[in-house]
Order: C-alpha cells, then structure tokens, then sequence
C-alpha cells in the first residue's frame, strides 16, 4: 500500500523547517560538544574503526516498515536494510519499557535484574554497561531523546551525572510522551519559553479523561515535535562534531509511542481504510491466559473500538513512523555529506511493539506479535561491500544481541557476565544458526520463540499461549492445553527451565 497524496513534499517541508527553526533546535546549555562550527571530515575518514549509529524507537511493531509490512512508507530504514541484514524474527527482552532497556545496556533478563514491569528504577552508576566497553575503545559517545535508565520525573539535565557514568558523554535527554507532561528537559523548557508545555499537558491529559486512543494531531504541531526535536538535535551535533575519535551516537525517539497524535502534514499522509485489518482475538486453550487475562479485562487497555477506531489509529501511527524515517533520512543525508556514512555501522530496532487493536488490544505488556516482536537493522561497511542486498536472517535473535555486536565491531571486548551474544557471524552468513531460541519475560511469565514454536508459561510454569508459528503466523489458534499438545509442552518448559540456570547471576 502507499500513502495517499499530499498537498506538501513532507521532506521538502521538514528541510524547510530544519533551516527556519535552527534557533529553536540549538545544543541548549551543550555548545562545549564540538570543538569548532568547522567540520573536518578527514578525522572520521582516517580513523580505522567505523563511527556507530544506533538508530531507536519506542513501540514500533515489526512489520511497522516498508520492507517488512505493506502499509507504512519507511525508504530510509528500506535503504538500510537493503544494504544490511533485515532480522524478520527478532524478539525484545521484555515487552514493556523499563525491563527492556535495562537489558539492552546491561545484557541481562529481567530475571537476573529483577525489574519485570515498568516503575520507578535507577539503574546504578556502576552497572557495567556496552556503552562504557565502546567508549574505553576510543569513541565519543552520545545520546539524544529517551533512555528510561533511570526514574523519568524531576530535571533530567541533573541526572547527566548517571549518563556519564553508564558511558555517555554528551546527553541530550528527554522523557517520553507521558514523562515529558512532568519532566523538565531542554525540549520541554523549550516548550515552556514557547507558552506550549501547558497545552501539551492539558491535551494528554483530556485524552485520558475521555478516550485514551482518541486520534487528533498534537498541539506542539510539527515544529516543536518530539521526535522532530530528537532528530534535529542528533543531526545538528554530527554536522558539528570535530573531534578525533569516531563517534557513537545513539538517537532515542519518543515515538510512535501513543498517544496517537502525530502533527500535521504526517496526521493526514495515510488513508484509514487502506490500512490493515487487526487481528481476531486468539482462541483461549484449555488453560486460563496468565497475564493476557487481565490485559483483556482491563477496559483502558482492551477498550471498546468505535466503528473506524483502528483504521485511524494505525494510519496516524504509520504517519508518525514516516515522520522518523524523514529524521533519519536527515541524519544519514549529515554523515553522507561528512563523507563517513560508508564507514559508518547502522543499527536500528525498537524496545517493544504496539498491538494497535490486534486482538482488541492497545498498548504492549504481552507476548503476542505486535507486542513482542521488534525491527532490527543490521548495516555495517563490511555488508555495504557485499554483492547480495536484502539479506534476511530468519533465526531467533534477541534484541540484547545490540550491545556485544557493536563492542565487536569496534574493536572491544566485554569483560562483565552477560547474555547478549554477537551477530557478526550471521552478518557475514544469515544461514549461521544464532540462537537455537529467543526468550522474553514481563510479570514473572516468560516466553520462548524458536522457528517452530513460541510459547508463554505463567508463574506456576504452566503453559497458557502455544502457537505453531509456522503453521500459524498470526497467532490465532491457541494450542495450549490440547492432550496432543502434552509433550510439545514439555520439552519447551524443559527448555525454558533450563535456560533460567544457565543465566543465573551472583545476584
């Protein structure tokens, strides 16, 4: 599917707006990043070890992507993939934010950090992390947008302190959607010199009061959008950057994270009735659905759609995906002109995904498809040289592979105990076996994909969610519980139970 037509070039628009609101998207109270306004590409070009891009979003489903899925324009994260490895079957560590992305910069399971759902946590200063292991090889490391490392409330500039010490340099930090109503930052201290903040606040919190999936574009309009400000604010510092090491910048989005209020021109690129249609609701088994159960009880989070509800949702929701592929287009139009993007490594993914009324559900917090499965780019200057483009790798890999790939990649070596495993063998051959499976947990329940199978156990370790995935791509036919079902339960709960001992931590 494409988008319908636009009365404006939306790349063209943005560019225009880059140049006119350049003022607004200054590095504020953060001038010292680069050492000069003049840029010397020849320091990257000459270095050795490639510079690293670590592109991010929040609650982007897998097929959320052109060449993944039919219904969102993506030609930028299309390039990447093209001239990379596309992983079509990556989970996330756990399908809820703060879990996820303490495992994504520790390599561990929310059974070894004890953090399964989301609420107020500090990781601590000297948690070993990837991002020290790639800034001692020599990199200049930063971070622009979300990180939720830490507890998203108060002035996040005071906690540039904890930043430093899980191996940032330069920070420009935010909240996401909700945190940014409270959380001050130099995006929402922008939003206040602009008399914009309250009205930020007041619109979020009306959707809540009334109809938390409601659609209508947010009151910050493109100008002052949060991504459009991440986007900006990582573009601004690569143009900039004039040190000698390489860089590792790591670009955060807020979005497509609800609530559904992508600005205009994006609000209004897709047609709602080309979008499509959401999932039926699985079949239950013979055994009660864990934590699924009260997801589908919980009227916030399984609410009743009015006629169109979905159509618009998802069409606002491509629309703010698109709008991040432009910012990254942005980005990789920076380095290509600093003439360092072919010696530049390309990662992008996201925590978790959306179900966007697949199964009558919103929101995340289960381990069904749109939930749990991620996008996940790999591209490197090695892959760039390769005569095959649109490589796809099949096998099971999790998404705290990021880290240990990237420290290969540049040369360094993880000296702590974690579970994130390299994928430089299988960019090299997709064919590579990677794992055998990839897990997932969130609330004590855990879930096991491999290429035949995927399944979810509760906490008395029963089985509750069996699908075969090859048989059964969308998840619609729940086989838990069958008798004929007995032994394939068996040996995947055997596995799971064996899995937990082998990544148990002195913790």
């Amino acid at each position: 599917m494409t988008p319908k037509s636009d009365k404006i070039n939306r790349r063209t628009f943005i560019k225009e707006l880059s140049v006119a609101s350049a003022g607004a998207y200054s590095l504020l109270g953060t001038n010292t990043w680069a050492q000069s306004p003049n840029v010397n590409p020849e320091l990257s070009i000459e270095s050795k070890k490639p510079n690293i891009l670590l592109l991010m979003t929040d609650q982007q489903r897998w097929d959320a992507m052109s060449c993944s899925g039919d219904w969102v324009r993506t030609p930028n994260l299309d390039r990447i993939a093209s001239e990379g490895v596309r992983f079509t079957n990556c989970v996330t560590t756990s399908p809820v934010c703060v879990p996820a992305r303490l495992s994504l910069a520790t390599g561990l399971y929310p059974h070894n950090t004890g953090v399964w759902n989301n609420g107020k946590h500090k990781l601590a200063p000297e948690t070993p992390t990837w991002m020290q292991v790639v800034r001692d090889a020599g990199y200049r490391t930063s971070l622009f947008g979300k990180t939720h490392l830490h507890t998203n409330n108060g002035d996040l500039r005071k906690r540039e302190h904890l930043m430093h010490a899980y191996g940032l340099d330069d920070v420009n930090e935010i909240g996401g959607p909700r945190a940014s109503m409270k959380c001050l930052s130099y995006m929402t201290e922008m939003w206040e010199e602009k008399e914009l903040w309250k009205e930020y606040r007041d619109d979020y919190q009306d959707r809540f009061k009334t109809k938390p999936h409601v659609v209508r574009p947010t009151p910050l309009g493109l100008e002052n959008d949060a991504d459009v400000y991440v986007g900006q604010q990582a573009k601004h510092y690569l143009k900039n950057y004039n040190r000698q090491e390489p860089w590792c910048c790591w670009v955060s989005f807020g979005g497509p994270h609800e609530p559904w209020d992508t600005p205009e021109p994006y609000a209004s690129t897709y047609n709602p009735n080309e979008m499509p249609k959401p999932v039926n609701r699985p079949a239950t088994g013979k055994r009660p659905l864990g934590s699924l159960d009260n997801l589908m009880k919980n009227k916030k989070k399984s609410p009743k759609f009015d006629e169109g509800d979905v159509a618009k949702m998802r069409a606002d929701y491509a629309g703010n995906v698109t709008l991040i592929d432009d910012q990254i287009g942005e980005i990789l139009d920076t380095i290509e002109e600093r003439g360092e993007l072919d010696n530049t490594v390309i990662v992008f993914c996201s925590d978790h995904g959306e179900m966007n009324g697949d199964y009558g559900l919103i929101y995340k917090s289960n381990f069904l498809n749109g939930a749990v499965r991620i996008p996940f780019l790999v591209r490197t200057p090695d892959t760039l040289k390769l005569d095959a483009s649109d490589r796809i790798c099949d096998n099971p890999v999790e998404w705290i592979d990021i880290g240990p790939t990237l420290v290969e990649l540049v040369g360094g070596e993880m000296q702590h105990r974690q579970f994130g495993k390299s994928l430089c063998p299988v960019l090299d051959d997709t064919e590579t076996t990677h794992r055998e499976f990839a897990i997932s947990e969130i609330s004590r329940e855990i879930m096991l994909l491999n290429q035949e199978w995927k399944v979810a156990i509760n906490r008395e370790k029963e089985p509750y969610l069996l699908f075969n995935v090859q048989d059964d791509p969308d998840e619609v036919n729940n086989l838990a519980g069958l008798p004929k079902m007995q032994q394939v339960e068996k040996q995947l709960t055997q596995q799971i139970s064996e899995y937990l001992l082998q990544t148990q931590t002195k913790n």
